[in-house]
Order: structure tokens, then C-alpha cells, then sequence
């Protein structure tokens, strides 16, 4: 009898051991379907027997390369659990950080690149030529080049064009594009060239004829010196912010060069080259026949008097930062015009002028000027609009290549849209211009010039006008512009290549065709329509048919 109430109790715990666990296995599967991270209570237990972390300032054993160091706040936990020294942690970070960029989706970049290319004027469409990828190659190992061997004139010429704007145009890579052989050195970027490099280019170019440095500081009266030794058959020179030659050294180079020189570009010369140096210059170089001339501070009136002595010369460029008096400019156009092939006259303002508006400088263009080819006059608040028309109305010159009259308006803040009778080229203006010049125009800039209407843009770019030869406009800062304007431009140019719209805020939502890129529109789509391009193509082939194979018409995307 003592046996039976054992084995019922026996059974009791058993049966209250039973129910425990069924009771535990139902909170953990409740746990389990709430999402907790607690994966069983045992793991709750072992928690209690872990290692403690070491504190800060203590000595540990790097868990990946066993190396004892102290631990700090900032040290990383290896996977294991311990510690790891400086150098792991932080090739474990960079590992991490490429796992997570790896996941991450491809995120389209170059943006900035392609606005870049755009505004220098440089369009791609598909893949790059090898040609292009091969100068891009070189430009980006730049410092690992020895030499570039045998090259032609254009690609060393565009190597370097690239290398300036990369601005990795150095001492060590400027060696490069200096060959025994070549008769033209190019360097557009020579802000980071050394007084003594410039003397290389003449020891190491000896037969130099053209030489065009931009941005060249460190050019002085010691490179003068060794090139009026050395580049005896030197006639084109180029400088952009040589200020460190003096105007003394200026006449030298006159005095010895100056008879077999063809041609001089300064621009941006500060402490030196005066009146006295372009004296210098018109007596020494009978021969010049082309003259540029921009922002040369020290220069003033004198030296328009000096410039119209000069028998041959074909292109003329100035910009002065001095005002000059109107009558000085009338007189050099008279003597030099009848011989000028391009006339470039920028900032030209005669503020002793009290007389109002005045037509007397594109009057005495408009008679001696009969062989321009290029034409720039901007900038100018003085001319009137009818003094546009007379010139472009009869004018015995051919129709121009390249024109540029940008801000020829008035300028008075107190009164934006101007005077009733517009200043500067305005719509009657334009008209002329469009019809004298426009069958053989291939540039045109008329930006700021905001007394055009909408009404004569419209008629100029309409369906019945075209412009065969137009491929670049820039109508920046014209407020009437907007999309039907430039959607007109499109219709009735067909070389068009490039379309400049910055500050024009009626262009919006134009559909920009194949192949031409529009600048300043920040609503305007991204030049697409290839399909476009392949329905006009579709559409000319199956010209002269009735209905071929049974298709309906085709009607163009840009019509």
C-alpha cells in the first residue's frame, strides 16, 4: 500500500513538470510571433557569464592580428566579440563602408561635367571616338608620361587644352608638348609655369613662329631677352597677364623683332605697356597685320593715334578701360578701315560726350569698311537704332560671317525699359542686319539687346524665313524671348548647333531636336528626339509615294 502513493505522486510531478514546460513552449512561440529578439531564456542566462569589455587605458590583445595595444573609447569590436587594435578598425570601417556603397543602386553622375562641356561648346552623342578616349587617358595620367612621340598639330593642340583646364599644365608635363620640330607652341594655362620654363620653349623650339601663352605670370624681361636671342623666325605672339615685363623691355622687342612680326595679341596687362610702348610698336612693325589690344590699363588715346599708322593691317581687336573720345576711334576707322577683314571695337564710351546720341562711328564704318568679314561692336550706349539701319541698309561690305552687337542699349536704373526712341539695335535694326548679313551669318550674338519685340523675332525665325548658314545665337537676357521663338529658331535654321537663352524665363517646356544643345532654358528638356530625327529621315525616303504599303502620313516631330 506504501508503493501506490509513491508512484501518484511521481505521476503528480510529472505531470506539473509537463504543464511548466507546455506553458514556457507557449511564451517563447508568443515571443517568437511579436518579433522579439530574445531568442530563448537560456540565452538570457549566458548573458550573465560573458566577458566584460576591458575599460579604457587598459592592455588587450587585437582579436584579428594579436598585437597588444590600449584600448580607447573610439576601438572597434571584431566579430568575435574582443577588440581590435587601431589599424584593424579601420580596415574593418573601410570594409564595411564598400559593402554598404556596393548595395547601394547606381546613382548617375557627371552632371557638372556635362554643363561644363556644354558651355565651352562641346557636344557628345553615343560613344566617344578612340581617339577621344585616348586623349582623355593621357590627360588623366598626366604625371606619368614620358613623352608623346610623334603628334599632329590639332591633338597636341587640344592635349593641351585639356591639360589647362584640368590644371595639370606643371613644370614636368609642360616638357612634353616642347618638340624640336614644331613651329607652334600653344599653352593655355601657364599660371603654374616657372620663370625658367619659359626659356626652355625657345632652347628646346628654336624655329618657333607662333607662340600663345595665357596666364603667364611668371613671364619677365629675362624671357624677352632669351627669346629676342634665340626665336629668330618669331612673327605671331600671343600674351594673356605677361605684367611682369616692363615697358622698356616692351620697345626692345619692338626695336628687334618688330619687322618680321604679322602679329600681336595682349590682353589684361596691368603695370606696363603704355602709349609709349604702342608708339614703339606702330614704328618698328610696318608690317602687322593683325593687332589685339584688350584691357591694357596703362593705354590711352594717344594710342589710337599711333594704331592708325599701320598700312596693313586686316584685324583690329580693342577693349580699353579708359575712356577715349569718340572723334580719336572716327579717325583710326577712316585710315585703317578700307584694309580690315574683322573690326572687333568693345567698351568704346565717350563720357565727355554731351551731345546725346551719336551715329558718327558705325557711320564711318558702314563708308570706309567694304571687306569685313567678322564684326563685334558691343557694349556701346551711344548709337540709336536708325544708326544700325543706315549701316546695314546698302552697305557695299558682303554679307558678314560673324556678328556680334551685344549690349549696345541704354543704361539708366531709374528708367529699365529705356527712352521711347530706342538706344542701341532694336527691331528695325535687327531686320536690316538679318537681311543683309543673314544668307551667310554663322554666329550671332545679340544678347542684352532688350528693345527687339517679339513680333519681329517671330517674323525673322518664322516658317517662310530660313538661314542656311546660321549655327550659333546667343539671345541671352532678351525678356521677350520664349518658346515659340526658339522653336522657330529650330524650324528655320537648319545648321543650328547652339542656343544660349540665359535670363529669357518665357523659354519653358521646348523639345530640343538631335544634335543641338540649349544653353540658360532650367526647364527645357535634355536634347532628345532622335526619334525625331529618324521620322524626317523615313519621311524623305518614302517622298513622291502614295500611301507605300499602306502606312498612314508621316508627320515629323519638329514640323
Amino acid at each position: 500500500m506504501a508503493a501506490e502513493p509513491t508512484r501518484k505522486r511521481k505521476r503528480n510531478q510529472e505531470e506539473a513538470i509537463a504543464k511548466i514546460k507546455k506553458g514556457k513552449a507557449a511564451k517563447k512561440g508568443a515571443k517568437k510571433k511579436k518579433g522579439s529578439d530574445d531568442d530563448s531564456d537560456f540565452d538570457d542566462v549566458m548573458d550573465m557569464y560573458k566577458k566584460i569589455k576591458p575599460l579604457p587605458g587598459q592592455l588587450e590583445n587585437c582579436e584579428v592580428c594579436s598585437k597588444r595595444f590600449t584600448v580607447t573609447p573610439y576601438s572597434k569590436a571584431g566579430p568575435d566579440g574582443g577588440l581590435l587594435c587601431a589599424k584593424c578598425g579601420k580596415e574593418m570601417a573601410k570594409e564595411a563602408k564598400a559593402t554598404v556603397q556596393s548595395s547601394k543602386p547606381a546613382v548617375r553622375k557627371g552632371r557638372r561635367k556635362i554643363e561644363s562641356n556644354r558651355l565651352d561648346g562641346l557636344t557628345f552623342r553615343g560613344a566617344k571616338s578612340l581617339q577621344q578616349l585616348c586623349i582623355n587617358t593621357l590627360a588623366t595620367h598626366a604625371d606619368d608620361i614620358e613623352e608623346f612621340g610623334d603628334m599632329p598639330e590639332p591633338i597636341l593642340n587640344r592635349l593641351s587644352e585639356i591639360f589647362s583646364k584640368k590644371r595639370a599644365m606643371k613644370s614636368n608635363t609642360f616638357k612634353l608638348f616642347l618638340q624640336p620640330d614644331l613651329d607652334v607652341v600653344a599653352i593655355h594655362e601657364a599660371a603654374y609655369l616657372e620663370t625658367e620654363d619659359y626659356d626652355q620653349i625657345f632652347a628646346v623650339v628654336p624655329h618657333v613662329k607662333r607662340l600663345s601663352l595665357r596666364n603667364c605670370c611668371q613671364f619677365k624681361d629675362s624671357n624677352v631677352d632669351y627669346m629676342i636671342d634665340k626665336a629668330k623666325n618669331l612673327a605671331d605672339i600671343q600674351l594673356l597677364g605677361a605684367n611682369l615685363v616692363s615697358n622698356d623691355k616692351w620697345m626692345d622687342l619692338f626695336i628687334a623683332r618688330g619687322h618680321d612680326l604679322r602679329s600681336l595679341k595682349l590682353e589684361w596687362l596691368d603695370a606696363a605697356f603704355d602709349d609709349q610702348a604702342v608708339e614703339a610698336l606702330t614704328t618698328f612693325c610696318p608690317n602687322l597685320e593683325r593687332l589685339k589690344l584688350e584691357r591694357c590699363k596703362q593705354i590711352g588715346p594717344d594710342s589710337i593715334d599711333a594704331i592708325a599708322r599701320l598700312e596693313k593691317l586686316q584685324h583690329l581687336t580693342l577693349c580699353y578701360q579708359k575712356n577715349i573720345p569718340r572723334d580719336r576711334v572716327v579717325n583710326l576707322i577712316a585710315h585703317v578701315g578700307p584694309g580690315l577683314r574683322t573690326l572687333c571695337l568693345e567698351r568704346f564710351i565717350d563720357a565727355e560726350n554731351e551731345d546725346g546720341l551719336t551715329d558718327d562711328l558705325i557711320d564711318v564704318i558702314g563708308i570706309t569698311c567694304t571687306r569685313l568679314e567678322k564684326l563685334r561692336f558691343s557694349e556701346n550706349n551711344e548709337c540709336s537704332d536708325a544708326g544700325y539701319v543706315n549701316l546695314f541698309t546698302e552697305w557695299p561690305n558682303p554679307p558678314l560671317r560673324y556678328i556680334d552687337i551685344n549690349s549696345t542699349r541704354d543704361i539708366d536704373n531709374a528708367n529699365p525699359d529705356g527712352p521711347e526712341d530706342p538706344v542701341g539695335l532694336a527691331s528695325a535694326g535687327f531686320h536690316a542686319l538679318m537681311q543683309h548679313s543673314g544668307s551667310k551669318l554663322e554666329y550671332l550674338d545679340i544678347s542684352s539687346c532688350r528693345h527687339i519685340s517679339h513680333e519681329t523675332f517671330a517674323h525673322i525665325f518664322s516658317a517662310e524665313q530660313t538661314w542656311p548658314c546660321l549655327r550659333e545665337i546667343n539671345l541671352s537676357f532678351c525678356p521677350v524671348v520664349d518658346t515659340q521663338v526658339v522653336a522657330g529658331i529650330f524650324r528655320s535654321c537648319p545648321q543650328i548647333k547652339k542656343v544660349v537663352t540665359f535670363g529669357c524665363f518665357e523659354v519653358q517646356e521646348v523639345v530640343v531636336p538631335r544634335d543641338i544643345v540649349l544653353i540658360g532654358a532650367p526647364r527645357a528638356q535634355d536634347a532628345i528626339e532622335q526619334f525625331g530625327q529618324v521620322v524626317m529621315d523615313f519621311q524623305k525616303e518614302f517622298s513622291g509615294m502614295e500611301n507605300p504599303t499602306g502606312m498612314s502620313r508621316i508627320v515629323p516631330v519638329m514640323s
